[in-house]
């Protein structure tokens, strides 16, 4: 029994305006109805158009319109609802008075009152649902029943529907005013839809920008498809996903990221592209979008709670490298919208996958880069003696400090007899590897010829002689070769293009001008000989050209001024600390800028 009762006078005041000629309660149709506008019409529709035209939300404009027909037509259950193409059926978009249960419910276009109404696009009055074969007792009180189609250029959009609990209560006037609010609410539905769609398109291709962006700024594959996964539920409420990429020959899709119901799925699983819905978005070089995979015989069953599937390609210049995979749990819930977002968005993917990848293989050639450099770097140094010799007549020392892992510095003693050592330095040009390897040549050649024990400028030309008939383009050496002899306490030198000895004695400096042709550059080249004999307490130190260059913050260079200032000052010192004092002076100088050449020192002090 309804506590519903029927509608006072009072409270049909605006309603009684509304009196048709000749008023039906059965199920009727606007045909059999014929409507006198009456002013209350105007005032209507007035009110109507007002409420519909200050909003273009979709949610608030129902709401309104339940106000405005409440006002007129006292109910207790309404809703609106709007039609699904795609699915063919009709989804309460907005109600009062209905359970969260029916409110889920979806009706098939020409089931149940609204399903009819849908399908004949004619209202329907019913004050006695009972006497209505294709009525669905959804709610078991319900006694009357109208509802009018939503049309919008001649397109059904929509069911605007009233029940109530006290039979007969719908009169024809109710029909007239619910008939003309939904030839005015349907407009304005679509308008709203119109307007929603178009933001929700703004605010996709602004996601979408976004996660280009972001994309391409992670490097390491891993966390760049954890990251596809994550930035994907923005635009997708999927509920699994997978990405799979392609192997090397391009036959089987293996599982790089899978997640499932919030949790990142571990199992690896490798499918051949001549199988399954995956491998047929492969072959086909197109999107497959499965709206029931239990339809399809090509789905593999993996997940028995999919039951709708969206794949798309990823391609790569011309080519398939993979696929994302997205499942869920309902049947047709990915739809073309959701295609056209994942195909714009799948050529960014592909192409951060292949950066990723790219760098991955870059990063493994300079780790192997880096091993092999670390090798060349203990080659060189084994190649460099650790210590100068020691003389009775004179205190050797030496320091080399390389401008990167390996560098194009040389240096050498050698054995030339009883009291007598060469002493060599070289600067190859150019840095790193090529110029390491390039200074292994020249002391390979140079400790085979000081065999014969060659003068200084003998030794100079016989390398040069070598270098030539083994020549590199742009390589070439600069190199100093003295010969000490400890008897006498003299040095025989000889110079292609290095930087000249600074000679100390009793506090004052002087270069031995000592000058000559880079080793490698020119054909049949000779070299001068100088011979300066020493006295005990004189300091000589040869250096090469990155110490004298080395630059400050302001760009000034160190200079031989410095060095030969510094060479005096600790010329009583032995020889390994003005080596050291040398080379500490050099990185104050410096400070924060970064040294670009290497830097050797080798000290000569007559005991």
């Amino acid at each position: 029994m309804s506590d519903q009762s029927p509608p006072s006078p009072e409270q049909h005041q605006f309603e009684g305006d509304y009196r048709p000629a000749d008023a039906s309660t059965s199920p009727a149709s606007l045909d059999s109805i014929n409507v006198r506008i009456e002013p209350a019409d105007f005032a209507y529709l007035m009110r109507l158009t007002d409420a519909l035209n200050t909003t273009l939300d979709l949610q608030t404009l129902l709401a309104r319109t339940s106000e405005l027909v409440r006002a007129v037509i006292p109910y207790r259950i309404f809703a609106i609802f709007l039609l699904n193409e795609r699915a063919n059926d009709l989804r309460m978009r907005f109600q009062i008075g209905h359970t969260p249960q029916v409110e889920r419910t979806r009706v098939p276009v020409g089931k149940g009152v609204v399903g009819q109404v849908a399908l004949t696009r004619q209202p329907i009055l019913l004050n006695d649902v009972s006497k209505a074969d294709y009525y669905i007792d959804a709610k078991p009180d319900v006694r009357s029943e109208l509802a009018v189609p939503l049309i919008n250029k001649n397109r059904l959009i929509g069911v605007m529907d009233i029940e109530s609990e006290q039979a007969d209560f719908f009169r024809p006037e109710h029909l007239h005013v619910l008939t003309m609010t939904a030839s005015r609410i349907a407009q304005a539905i679509e308008n709203a839809r119109l307007y929603a769609r178009v933001s929700r398109q703004a605010q996709t291709l602004e996601v979408l920008n976004e996660i280009a962006v972001e994309l391409a700024s992670i490097l390491d594959l891993n966390p760049l498809l954890e990251r596809v996964g994550q930035l994907l539920r923005r635009l997708i409420d999927y509920q699994m996903f997978t990405i799979m990429l392609l192997d090397e020959k391009g036959e089987t899709l293996i599982t790089r990221y899978a997640w499932r119901f919030g949790y990142t799925h571990a199992p690896m699983r490798r499918i051949p592209t001549s199988t399954g819905l995956v491998g047929a978005a492969v072959s086909e070089w197109r999107p497959i979008n499965v709206p029931d995979v239990s339809q399809d015989p090509r789905y593999l069953p993996m997940n028995p709670e999919t039951k709708s599937e969206l794949i798309v390609p990823l391609f790569y210049k011309g080519r398939v490298i993979g696929v994302l995979d997205l499942e869920h749990t309902r049947t047709a819930f990915f739809n073309e919208a959701h295609e056209r977002m994942l195909t714009t968005l799948a050529s960014q993917i592909a192409i951060a996958i292949e950066n990723a990848r790219l760098y991955q293989a870059v990063r493994r050639q300079e780790r192997q880069l880096e091993k092999d450099i670390a090798m060349a770097r203990e080659v060189q140094l084994r190649l460099l003696p650790n210590e100068a010799p020691s003389h009775p007549h004179a205190d050797m020392a030496v320091r080399f400090l390389p401008a990167r892992t390996i560098g194009g510095d040389l240096y050498d003693f050698l054995d030339y007899g009883p009291n007598r050592t060469a002493i060599m330095l070289g600067d190859v040009s150019g840095k790193a590897a090529p110029a390491a390897l390039f200074a292994a040549l020249v002391s390979g050649i140079m400790r085979a010829a000081a065999a014969q024990q060659p003068e200084p400028a003998k030794m100079l030309t016989l390398l040069n002689d070598a270098l030539q008939e083994r020549k590199l383009d742009s390589q070439y050496v600069t190199m100093l070769f003295v010969l000490w002899n400890d008897e006498n306490q003299t040095l025989q030198v000889a110079n292609s293009g290095a930087v000249q000895p600074v000679f100390c004695r009793a506090g004052e400096s002087v270069a031995v001008k000592a000058e000559g042709f880079p080793l490698g550059m020119f054909p049949n080249v000779t070299y001068e000989e100088f011979s300066v004999a020493t006295q005990p307490g004189d300091a000589i130190v040869f250096v090469s050209d990155g110490i004298l260059d080395a630059e400050n913050e302001k760009e000034e260079m160190y200079g031989q001024d410095r060095l030969s200032g510094l060479l005096c000052a600790s010329r009583d010192l032995p020889a390994q600390e003005i080596a050291e004092a040398i080379l500490a002076d050099v990185s104050r100088f410096q400070g924060s800028k970064d040294r670009f050449d290497d830097e050797t020192i080798i000290v000569l002090r007559v005991r």
